[in-house]
């Protein structure tokens, strides 16, 4: 049975007010405010309503195609059904041989409907197949609300998703860091190809860090966008918004102005000492695993559970062996938590490491005699 520790961290933050609900509102028909590191929903509005989604399909292209072990200067050649695509494109040529690493940087900063087909079929072997893995890859990171019938958002009864979903593949997208360089990136010159940003809120929004605007005459104004302040990232994710670039800019006002990101625990901290049992050492320091970090207001409390899978630690155990969890909540709801792990190595035999130290000060005594 698993022994439960139960503390109370207080995480102060300087704030001077309590957030109060986004009264404003926004223009969208769905919209959501999330912080990325540790998902927390800071604002929503029919988040999970399916809609159609647009272009900024293309940060899951783009996610998709980055984690299939192509290299960014692989030569792609053109083929003629990835060409002339409708909608924006980069006009690509049958027979055209480009790279890859042009391919993404104009599917994401012109928003090329070509170059994500060319993207799709060159990672995935064909379209179908590429489509069939941005699927698996929603699947994965728990997007419920989503499905993908191509790569580059057009229009199609089975291609949709939720402002919640998007938010999740863009708190994904963050953490490839190639991939958050390029939706970083305003303007990039590759070859005889010059490709600038859509995304104004680079310029415009002190702190943005991009991701992807899209456009469908049915799917309306969509944008995909994050900011980070003071050490704290928050992703916006608005659908069919007629004034998107206005909502973000609101909506990031109103959560830096209202939450602040605070380090509840860092890998390598002692949280605790468990008894051990056949050991020299009585005691064994328990460490954080691994870091996490809240979004929290000036009033709000943490609590952390520490969940130790034992009472008492017997050997042989090495330093960095898993023995529990440390649960952080606030409130009654769970916000993270971190693998508890063993300080240093418990040894398996009192006895042996006594025997070891009275042969250690035997010899010491002969060598100075």
């Amino acid at each position: 049975m698993k022994r439960v520790l139960r503390a109370v961290l207080a995480l102060t933050i300087i704030m001077t007010s309590l957030p109060a609900a986004f009264a404003a509102g926004t223009s969208a028909s769905s919209a959501i405010l999330m912080e990325a590191d540790s998902g927390r929903v800071l604002y929503e509005q029919n988040a999970h309503e399916p809609r159609l989604i647009a272009s900024i399909t293309k940060l899951m292209t783009a996610l998709v195609a980055l984690e299939s072990g192509h290299d960014l200067g692989e030569e792609v050649t053109i083929r003629p059904e990835w060409a002339g695509a409708e909608g924006s494109s980069i006009y690509l040529r049958p027979g055209e041989k480009v790279s890859l690493e042009t391919l993404l940087y104009g599917m994401i900063l012109r928003s090329g409907n070509d170059a994500a087909l060319a993207v799709a079929g060159h990672c995935g072997g064909t379209v179908e197949d590429f489509v069939a893995r941005m699927n698996e890859k929603a699947r994965e990171l728990d997007m419920k609300d989503s499905s993908f019938a191509n790569p580059n958002g057009l229009n199609a009864g089975d291609h949709y998703s939720t402002a919640y979903d998007m938010a999740l593949l863009a708190r994904a997208c963050l953490e490839n860091e190639t991939l958050a360089k390029m939706v970083s990136t305003k303007s990039i010159t590759l070859g005889t190809r010059i490709f600038t940003n859509h995304n104004k809120l680079l310029w415009r929004y002190e702190g943005c860090i991009g991701m992807k605007t899209g456009y469908t005459e049915k799917a309306g104004r969509t944008l995909v966008s994050a900011a980070e302040r003071d050490g704290l990232t928050l992703i916006c994710v608005t659908l069919n918004d007629p004034n998107d670039w206005a909502d973000h800019a609101a909506l990031f006002d109103y959560g830096f102005a209202n939450y602040r990101g605070e380090q509840a625990v860092r890998a390598g901290d002692t949280l605790c000492r468990v008894p051990t049992s056949g050991s020299l050492v009585p005691f064994c320091p328990v460490k954080a695993g691994g870091s996490l970090s809240l979004c929290l207001t000036g009033e709000e409390q943490v609590r952390r559970e520490l969940r130790l899978d034992r009472e008492v630690l017997e050997g042989p155990l090495p330093a960095g062996t898993a023995v529990g969890e440390a649960v952080y909540f606030l409130e009654n709801q769970e916000v993270g938590r971190v693998p508890l792990v063993t300080g240093e190595a418990v040894t398996a035999d009192r006895t042996a490491s006594v025997d070891f130290l009275d042969r250690l000060k035997e010899r010491l005594e002969e060598l100075s005699d």
